[in-house]
C-alpha cells in the first residue's frame, strides 16, 4: 500500500521542488559577465566617472488595462506628441496591455 501511494507522492514533491527552483532562477538578475579588453599600451586609464549630460538612458512604460496615450502622457508630464515622436511605430488607437513604449 505504501509503495502504491508513496511513489506518486515522492514524484509530485520532486516535480514541485524542481518547478520552484526553476522559477526562482528565472527571476534573479545576474550581473553580466566581465569581458576581457586589451588596452593600448599608451592608453591613459582614469578612475573619474564620466559626467556627460548627453547620454540619456532610455526608459519605458508598460501599458496597463484602460490606459490611453493621453493618460500616459499626463502621468509622465509630457505632451502626447513627444510620446509619439519617441515611439514612431505606436498607433494610439491600438495600444495593447503589456506593450512597452519609450518614455525617455
Amino acid at each position: 500500500m505504501l509503495a502504491r501511494f508513496g511513489a506518486p507522492v515522492a514524484f509530485l514533491a520532486a516535480a514541485t521542488a524542481a518547478v520552484l527552483l526553476v522559477r526562482a532562477g528565472l527571476h534573479t538578475t545576474a550581473a553580466p559577465a566581465p569581458t576581457a579588453t586589451r588596452a593600448h599600451p599608451a592608453a591613459v586609464v582614469s578612475n573619474h566617472p564620466k559626467t556627460s549630460t548627453t547620454a540619456v538612458r532610455k526608459r519605458f512604460y508598460s501599458i496597463r488595462a484602460g490606459d490611453t496615450l493621453g493618460d500616459v502622457a499626463d502621468r509622465l508630464g509630457m505632451p502626447v506628441e513627444r510620446l509619439l515622436a519617441m515611439n514612431p511605430g505606436v498607433r494610439p488607437t491600438s495600444l495593447r496591455i503589456g506593450q512597452r513604449i519609450r518614455t525617455r
